[in-house]
């Protein structure tokens, strides 16, 4: 995972990264991979520290980016 220790979030804000990752990971088929999981929480976190508040978004982003992002 990418450096995120400048990254300050308070509870509630965390509370809706956790939410927004929980709801992206859920739309995904079975089996869900580790790598899945961290590309979907860097850019949910990625998105946060930018200032996005709205859970849907968080998650669609994350989703989206998922999408575009190369196969290994």
């Amino acid at each position: 995972m990418k450096d995120f220790s400048d990254a300050v979030f308070a509870p509630e804000i965390i509370e809706l990264m956790t939410a927004a990752l929980e709801a992206s990971v859920a739309t995904l088929p079975e089996p869900v991979s580790s790598t899945q999981v961290n590309l979907l929480a860097q850019s949910i976190l990625r998105s946060a520290k930018a200032g996005e508040r709205d859970v849907t978004a968080l998650q669609r982003i994350a989703l989206l980016e998922l999408q575009i992002s190369p196969r290994p």
